[in-house]
């Protein structure tokens, strides 16, 4: 953004700080107008013929802007992605447990990375894992939806789920 003596154009079009038009003038006199008022001379709209230049307060503008920023990112939600890892043989209350994580992780509007990891003669049994993934899948099921659904990648297998939406 060009501020005061950096506005090069021969002409703009001025705008007071209270939304008046002052109408187009050489840079150099609207420059001089603006000191007249202790304000500066900011081009907001220099794709127009001929430009547009506010006379404003431009430290108070970068202020206002800056804290307009810091709001908006305080409130937006960053969503994680958290990991629950199972194994083939995983007994009944260890599922349970990371169902749990899980559903906690969920309710906190986080993403849950599902994954099983096969060592050696696991391998030749990956159905197994596929029923242990779809049976996370139906005990989380009402508090989020599978995202991805469960595959095998290497050794391992993974299964995205994620939040459900608030209605």
């Amino acid at each position: 953004m060009q501020i005061n003596e950096e506005i090069r154009d021969r002409e703009v079009r001025v705008i007071t700080d209270k939304g008046e038009q002052l109408g187009i003038m050489s840079s150099k006199d609207a420059v001089r107008e603006a000191e007249k008022r202790n304000l500066d001379l900011v081009k907001v709209s220099p794709a127009a013929v001929p430009p547009v230049c506010k006379i404003m307060d431009y430290g108070k503008y970068r202020f206002d802007q800056a804290k307009k920023e810091k709001d908006r990112r305080k409130n937006q939600k960053i969503v994680e992605t958290k990991e629950v890892r199972l194994s083939v043989n995983i007994d009944t209350h260890d599922f349970d447990t990371k169902v749990n994580h899980a559903v906690k992780f969920l309710n906190g509007g986080n993403k849950v990375k599902v994954s099983i990891r096969f060592r050696g003669r696991e391998m030749a049994h990956t159905n197994l894992g596929n029923g242990i993934m779809e049976r996370f899948a139906d005990a989380t099921a009402e508090y989020g939806t599978v995202e991805k659904p469960a595959k095998l990648e290497g050794r391992q297998m993974l299964m995205f789920l994620a939040p459900k939406t608030a209605k």
